[in-house]
């Protein structure tokens, strides 16, 4: 499971020109899925976001989790953020997993990340034609795969 953390001071998602989701201070999440994945890349990458330190402290310092600041987020899902490019020009996405794969996969993270959070997420649609709008804070933007952990 790959996903690309935003650091935002708000982001949104609309759908058919309707606002899905929106966030002030936190976290954009795109989360991309592999045929791989199982509940325990959830729950380890689930943690590790929570816990990212990457929030200003009084002295400005990223010293301060999502946690820390109380902040919120948005969780899009992305099977694109497993793309090979290897070959050619046209992207491949072999890796990325089928939707009976993927859509009980999503629906776990989103479960596991409110769960951990103790507070429900915005996210967007599986699969729908997504709008996400955001102001990325920093920038930070950090990629976390829950394949190379070690």
């Amino acid at each position: 499971m790959r996903v690309v953390l935003q650091r935002v001071s708000e982001a949104s998602v609309n759908i058919d020109e309707k606002v899905n989701g929106r966030i002030g201070n936190g976290l954009l999440l795109l989360v991309g899925i592999e045929e791989t994945d199982t509940k325990e890349d959830i729950s380890w990458l689930c943690n590790k976001i929570l816990k990212m330190r990457i929030f200003n402290d009084e002295a400005g310092v990223m010293n301060c989790s999502l946690q820390d600041i109380k902040g919120e987020i948005l969780v899009i899902s992305q099977f694109t953020l497993h793309a090979s490019t290897k070959k050619g020009n046209r992207p491949s996405y072999i890796k990325a997993a089928k939707p009976e794969t993927a859509i009980p996969l999503y629906k776990d993270f989103l479960l596991e990340i409110e769960n951990q959070l103790g507070k429900n997420v915005e996210r967007g649609v599986f699969g729908a034609d997504m709008k996400v709008s955001l102001v990325n804070d920093g920038p930070v933007t950090i990629i976390i795969d829950s394949k190379s952990r070690e």
